[in-house]
């Protein structure tokens, strides 16, 4: 096992070099560059994307404005001014040149300064990711939490009218985009249309500091109700699925007929024997389940509850151009990924001894 784990530790390292590779192309490509989005914002283009995030970020920028000021008179930016930029930014080099130094920086976890904001990445980094641990944190749970006991109430009531209209509502929760129904929430519950029972931003209310400890939590508490739910009402079908599936898979065996024939109950039969071995690929599945909740679903739910998470900061960042924040976020969110998936190889392992990756 140790050799297996020694080979996979050191596959990851082609892998992200391969990953960063992939998106450093890609991002040349795409139209337009980080001083562009700069001189559009600076210039008041009205209408594009960039402009749109540069007037909604512009007051969080704080040094960006002052250090952008600088290279830009009050109508726009020079020809040296520009040239000064690209020089400060690395821009003036060969691609492959550019290329190799975020390679080097980046696997000493380096992501340098973001363009815009003037500050270093890893900051901006840590500070968004307690938002998004907090929303993947609370869908994860609460998804297990309903699919589980879901899954096995199917299985036992297979081919019944309980089976039949749970699966046509779990169909159609799969069916609906999370930002969608977010989108739903907001305007039902959030001072749309109709009721104003929730927040509809921001993790605290701005009174927040000054509360003692069980009022901060209960206003926390309160804060996440809609975009958790947003995100949770679709990530529990596939697993409800499966753990169903899995249970119909284990009850069909012979042991299960052997218990009940030496006259245990249905409860003993299930919760005893047939629960331990249904569970063992649900139970394996944990690791990679976070990280994909985690990375996956906060991007749109971030950007409709306007909470500063990874995800939205991620969005502004390619809306910006702002490549160190864009390749650093997608580093960070591979190698997690690699990782979870090596977990997940050895939970498989850990949980039934049969499994044995050293011997393929």
């Amino acid at each position: 096992m140790g050799a297996y784990i020694l080979r996979r530790l050191l596959l990851i390292i082609p892998t992200l070099l391969g990953i960063l590779l992939l998106n450093f192309a890609v991002l040349q490509f795409l139209p337009g560059g980080p001083v562009e989005a700069l001189m559009a914002a600076n210039e008041g283009v009205e209408g594009g994307a960039l402009s749109r995030t540069a007037g909604a970020t512009g007051s969080e920028a704080g040094p960006a404005a002052g250090a952008d000021s600088q290279y830009r008179g009050s109508r726009g930016m020079s020809e040296k001014d520009i040239a000064e930029l690209k020089k400060k930014w690395g821009l003036d080099k060969p691609v492959h040149i550019q290329f190799g130094i975020t390679v080097l920086n980046y696997f000493t976890f380096d992501f340098g300064d973001s363009f815009r904001k003037q500050r270093p990445v890893v900051d901006l980094l840590a500070e968004r990711v307690p938002v998004s641990l907090t929303l993947g944190g609370w869908t994860f749970l609460l998804s297990y939490l309903i699919s589980i006991p879901l899954g096995v109430r199917k299985a036992v009531k297979d081919g019944t009218p309980f089976d039949s209209w749970t699966s046509g509502l779990i169909i159609v929760g799969y069916a609906i985009p999370a930002f969608l129904f977010a989108v739903f929430l907001l305007v039902f519950f959030a001072g749309g249309s109709f009721l104003q029972i929730f927040p509809i931003s921001h993790l605290h209310s701005p009174d927040a500091d000054k509360m003692n400890w069980w009022e901060y939590t209960l206003d926390y508490l309160w804060h996440i109700v809609l975009p958790v739910l947003a995100m949770t009402i679709g990530s529990f079908a596939s697993l409800t699925l499966l753990t169903k599936n899995s249970f119909l898979d284990e009850i069909r065996k012979q042991y299960v007929m052997t218990a009940r024939a030496k006259g245990l109950t249905e409860q003993r039969v299930l919760y005893g024997h047939v629960f331990r071995n249904a569970m063992l690929i649900v139970i394996a599945g944990f690791p990679a389940a976070f990280f994909a909740v985690f990375t996956t679903a906060t991007v749109l739910i971030e950007q409709v509850f306007s909470l500063d998470g990874l995800g939205r900061l991620g969005l502004e960042a390619i809306e910006n151009r702002d490549y160190p924040i864009v390749l650093g976020s997608l580093f960070i969110f591979s190698l997690i990924g690699l990782i979870s998936h090596l977990i997940t190889d050895l939970t498989y392992t850990l949980i039934d001894p049969r499994i044995d990756f050293e011997g393929r």
